[in-house]
């Protein structure tokens, strides 16, 4: 399985701050926000991502992530030149899924929670035995800016609106989707909405109407947090401190999941740490790689 980043958009809720840098690239605590998305992608063990973004933040992204061969991933970007809509990401992507399934993670959502891998896992698997969608419903007070799941009196999914002024639950779709490879002759298909975009719930609705869309919801336990405002920021950063300080491990350390994730060695994740040795990041990637040589 491949893995697509979105991390186009202008990121107008957050003007000034978004005039000039990508929000994307903007820091949660101690690390940009696209290493938390991509943290995703490499718990679910994928390997091979496309980032697509802006014509303007390509260099960007390009210095802060290469090629992706230091933490043993291959990284290549991509260019939308107008935020078509989520659905775009698979037009885009086409000739980089190829013949395999894919993963869509939004590069501005952030994940964490204790059974965060077992569930990447399991969706992840699922696809590649049985094929179809699997996507996610989160709980939340207030559903109307998201898509949102709509169930039977059984539980049965029976639909999913984009941002109802009315929503039939209170369970919203974050912007995490794991896909087989028809996704990509579903995303041809779709024309676009009422605001002029190819939406993501036109392709989850197209499974969903072939009996092959698989809603697994994210209860308590599971954090899923929103950084398109001011206040999601500085909320989404006091979280990451909170867990590092009191814990002692980092979230979304790309080089220590590459680690134990079997992507690199240890001598790698020791040789990464040595060269940041002088801040406190590089020295926690010394204390794991010493930690497992013990």
């Amino acid at each position: 399985m491949k893995g697509i980043i979105l991390a186009g958009g202008s990121g107008t809720r957050l003007y000034p701050i978004t005039k000039a840098v990508n929000k994307q690239l903007l820091p949660i605590y101690d690390k940009p926000l696209i290493y938390y998305p991509l943290s995703v992608l490499m718990l679910a063990g994928i390997r091979e991502v496309l980032l697509i973004t802006t014509p303007r933040d390509m260099g960007a992204y390009a210095e802060l992530l290469g090629d992706g061969s230091e933490i043993g991933m291959r990284i290549e970007l991509a260019c939308q030149e107008q935020p078509n809509g989520l659905a775009e990401a698979f037009l885009i992507g086409r000739s980089f899924i190829g013949v395999d399934n894919v993963a869509l993670v939004l590069g501005d959502n952030m994940f964490h929670g204790q059974n965060l891998t077992k569930t990447l896992l399991s969706a992840k698997d699922r696809i590649e035995e049985k094929g179809g969608a699997v996507i996610f419903g989160y709980p939340v007070i207030d559903p109307r800016s998201f898509g949102v799941v709509e169930f039977d009196e059984d539980f049965k999914v029976v639909g999913i609106e984009e941002k109802p002024d009315e929503p039939k639950s209170n369970y919203a779709v974050p912007g995490l989707y794991f896909y087989d490879n028809k996704v990509c002759d579903i995303a041809e298909n779709v024309r676009p909405s009422e605001r002029g975009e190819l939406e993501i719930t036109s392709v989850n609705n197209e499974y969903l109407k072939n009996g092959e869309l698989n809603v697994e919801l994210m209860g308590r336990g599971m954090a899923w947090l929103d950084t398109g405002t001011p206040e999601g920021l500085l909320k989404a950063a006091e979280y990451v401190e909170a867990i590092q300080s009191r814990q002692g491990y980092y979230v979304a350390c790309l080089e220590e999941i590459a680690f134990r994730r079997n992507f690199i060695s240890r001598e790698q994740l020791y040789k990464l740490g040595k060269n940041l040795h002088k801040t406190a990041y590089g020295k926690y990637l010394i204390s794991i790689a010493e930690e497992q040589s013990e």
